[in-house]
């Protein structure tokens, strides 16, 4: 697949706000120009967000968004919380070389759990996090503030 995963630089900016404006349109949410703006750096920190980049020949194919957070009952725990991939290369195992770049390296940090969320009509996104990891039944609730 030749594919390079790495956290972005500077230079995937133009690659990655596509993305990360498609994963937004996905789930029916509208932010201003400024919020891409402050999640970029944000992300391009690195400070407690990771941002990753699945590259090939220079270009952003998928990027995943993730954080570790404290757990009461194990060490701290990592959350991907957005993936996306670039419509003309879902299929080519993209998202599933994101998901275990990202595995292995919560493995290395002795992290015991990555998870995520995703929407119950997501079918194809699901067919790959059936065969990645395990769902456990868990039904999200928000209350807006």
């Amino acid at each position: 697949m030749n594919l390079d995963i790495s956290p972005f630089t500077a230079a995937d900016r133009a690659g990655w706000e596509p993305l990360a404006r498609g994963y937004k349109a996905f789930y029916k949410t509208t932010l201003a120009d400024a919020d891409y703006e402050r999640a970029w750096q944000r992300l391009l920190a690195g400070d407690e967000l990771q941002g990753l980049a699945a590259r090939r020949a220079g270009r952003v194919l998928g990027i995943a968004h993730s954080f570790l957070h404290r757990s009461v009952w194990s060490a701290d725990v990592c959350y991907l919380q957005d993936l996306f991939v670039a419509e003309d290369a879902r299929g080519q195992g993209v998202a599933a070389a994101l998901i275990n770049h990202l595995a292995d390296q919560a493995r290395a940090r002795g992290t015991p759990r990555l998870y995520w969320l995703t929407h119950q009509d997501n079918a194809r996104a699901r067919a790959l996090y059936d065969r990645v990891a395990r769902w456990h039944g868990f039904l999200r609730y928000d209350v807006a503030l």
